[in-house]
């Protein structure tokens, strides 16, 4: 594989399932080596059968998925000792031990046993403390944690999480973003799929947007909330007004239900923002203005606007 080589390539995949449901369209993606990619989407969009294809879990209808590049049909043995997944459910035999099940793992790739290796995993995962207590004993962000461990107990290049914080808490989901980032400090590349939109804005460089089997949207996360995202402006009102003046018409303003503030939304890379003829209408309709505050659309809101633009 050469260095400017994707560490994943997927060409064409489709997948159609027995009841005739499509579930993926024709997804064409290359995903680079040490990166953080955020599959975001919602639910059904096709997130989890995209992971579990390139994993060999599913058998695409057609397509190719290429691993290091190694075929993930015809090289099986090979691309699924590279990769690492946390699944989605919490898949773990209640009465096992946590050391135990993580070294298990380990064994299932044909690795040799390795007490410190699954130690030191332990405790980046500050789960050392529970090494000898069984599963059921966990709380179910722990029960998390421990399915990341057995991802991680053959030591692959790529780790695949697939809603990696659904059900936990916020403290516990903060956490989580922080091993992430640890574990691509240390060259491993990691793709997760979310719905969680703060989850991608926090922890992704790129971030892909699926829906309906279909890859829309994929861009560096700072480039495309530049490409796609919209500015608002908030002026802040001395008295408040219960409707917004017929004169201001044509600014599409935003009216807050407590009547003070009017929000303007713009396109900042336009060379005519709007903004200076507002303020001039503003102070023709007589409203006195107290204040201007700016703010850059959110992913969440780029998100929306890509799934409404596609239906």
């Amino acid at each position: 594989m050469t260095e400017s080589a994707p560490i994943i390539s997927i060409k064409g995949l489709t997948k159609t399932y027995d009841n005739e449901h499509q579930a993926l369209k024709g997804i064409d993606l290359d995903i680079r080596e040490g990166e953080i990619l955020a599959l975001l989407g919602p639910n059904g969009a096709g997130k989890t059968t995209l992971i579990s294809a390139i994993c060999g879990l599913v058998s695409p209808s057609s397509g190719t998925v290429t691993v290091a590049g190694y075929d993930i049909i015809k090289d099986f043995r090979k691309t699924r000792e590279m990769i690492g997944l946390v699944p989605q459910e919490l898949t773990l035999g209640a009465f096992e031990r946590v050391g135990n099940t993580v070294a298990f793992s380990r064994g299932l790739f044909g690795k040799a046993p390795n007490a410190k290796f699954i130690d030191d995993l332990l405790d980046e995962l500050t789960l050392g403390d529970k090494k000898d207590n069984m599963v059921q004993q966990l709380s179910g962000g722990m029960k998390r944690r421990v399915l990341i461990a057995k991802a991680l107990s053959h030591e692959p290049q790529i780790l695949f999480l697939d809603e990696p914080t659904a059900g936990v808490d916020v403290e516990l989901r903060k956490d989580m973003w922080s091993i992430v980032e640890r574990l691509r400090q240390s060259g491993v590349t990691i793709i997760l799929t979310t719905h969680y939109i703060e989850e991608a804005e926090e922890i992704a460089d790129r971030v892909g947007v699926i829906a309906g089997g279909e890859l829309l949207e994929l861009e560096d996360k700072k480039t495309l909330m530049e490409k796609l995202g919209k500015k608002q402006l908030v002026v802040e009102l001395k008295n408040g007004i219960n409707t917004i003046p017929s004169e201001l018409g044509e600014y599409g303003l935003e009216l807050a239900n407590d009547g003070l503030k009017l929000t303007y939304t713009f396109d900042a890379r336009q060379e005519r923002t709007g903004m200076t003829t507002l303020l001039t209408s503003l102070s023709q309709a007589g409203l006195v203005v107290t204040d201007l505050n700016t703010r850059q659309s959110s992913l969440e809101d780029i998100f929306v606007d890509i799934v409404k633009a596609d239906a």
